[in-house]
């Protein structure tokens, strides 16, 4: 029986407490410490996720630490699960391959491209497995869709459409408002549907963006237009000021492809064929449901954890779903998005 995977948890956020939720669900993944600035939030957390721990530590609990550096140092820690803002995302990374461990890094990888190729080859140089937290990649139903579609069953994709946003009421300071923590609406909402397109459509061949910024100077709503292989066009949306429909829908020549809501973690996708001439309506009776081969892990994020569980009981150094190289692409979109609507952050080149 293969042993169980020894996860770290490094920051205990809110996306922290969501992630362990899940990967309580999964088989042969266990958490064995936690790591936050304070020693009371790393206790209250690990006290708050009973059911993710195991006796393997010896302890029956996870270990609570009350630094990042603590956590990465111990070694009953394989997998290191980054939740910092996106700032810190690098500094972290680099701190526990220097330790030894494997990295999952919360989305995106870093504020810039640069950055990321900095993360990549640390993790080559340390010979350690590193994987974006693009649970979205890793989703049954999406990964069905985008194979469905790729394979012709559902005709040939023309138009795409997808948003994701909702209305955020925080300080200045929260990292989601805050430039210096990589806040606005692209990094955190964009992100989604630039990688669904990425998945459904391909590379994409061009993208233009217009957004809407707040005096500090962070994008609060974009709109991107995508040219995508073979003429397929996309429009993208991300908003921190309003309520979105998080749906998603592809248009193709024989039908449309329709997730109605939760586009980037959904229940399921609907194809509703059309009938061929002047007919402008659905077939009665004829919609394809597309659900996944294997089940949803809690929200799914724990179709993440088991893919990083596989790949690292399988020596593997990155994941098939989330590879390097499409962490660094869609980060490299992010960049020129960000040049267009005039956003900055520190660390850009002038």
């Amino acid at each position: 029986m293969t042993d169980p995977v020894r996860w770290g948890v490094l920051a205990t956020g809110k996306i922290a407490h969501t992630f362990v939720a899940d990967l309580a669900l999964v088989p042969g993944a266990e958490l064995v410490a936690v790591g936050s600035r304070s020693l009371e939030s790393a206790r209250a957390f690990v006290a708050e996720h009973p059911d993710a721990t195991s006796t393997t530590t010896g302890t029956g609990t996870a270990t609570a630490y009350a630094s990042y550096e603590e956590l990465v140092a111990d070694p009953a820690v394989e997998v290191v699960y980054v939740a910092t803002p996106h700032a810190l995302h690098l500094e972290n990374a680099r701190m526990a391959f220097e330790a030894g461990k494997h990295v999952l890094c919360e989305k995106p990888l870093t504020l810039s491209a640069a950055a990321a190729e900095e993360m990549v080859a640390l993790a080559r140089r340390h010979d350690r497995f590193l994987m974006e937290a693009m649970w979205t990649a890793c989703h049954p139903v999406v990964r069905q869709l985008a194979e469905d579609l790729h394979a012709g069953r559902f005709g040939t994709p023309r138009q795409l459409q997808a948003e994701l946003g909702f209305r955020v009421d925080a300080p200045p300071e929260d990292r989601l408002m805050n430039p210096d923590l990589g806040g606005g609406a692209l990094l955190d909402m964009g992100i989604y549907p630039l990688t669904f397109a990425h998945l459904m459509l391909g590379e994409a061949e061009s993208l233009r963006a217009i957004a809407t910024l707040a005096p500090s100077g962070i994008d609060l709503d974009v709109v991107i237009a995508g040219a995508y292989p073979g003429g397929a066009l996309a429009t993208m949306n991300a908003s921190m000021s309003s309520w979105s429909s998080r749906a998603a829908a592809i248009a193709t020549d024989e039908g449309r492809i329709v997730i109605s809501d939760q586009f980037h973690h959904p229940d399921r996708a609907v194809f509703l064929p059309y009938g061929s001439g002047t007919n402008d309506t659905a077939a009665p009776g004829a919609e394809v449901v597309v659900t996944g081969r294997e089940p949803v892990l809690g929200r799914g994020y724990g179709n993440e954890i088991a893919e990083v569980d596989r790949c690292v009981r399988a020596g593997l150094r990155e994941s098939p779903l989330v590879p390097h190289e499409q962490t660094l692409t869609i980060l490299r979109q992010l960049d020129d998005l960000r040049r267009q609507v005039g956003v900055v952050y520190a660390g850009d080149p002038a």
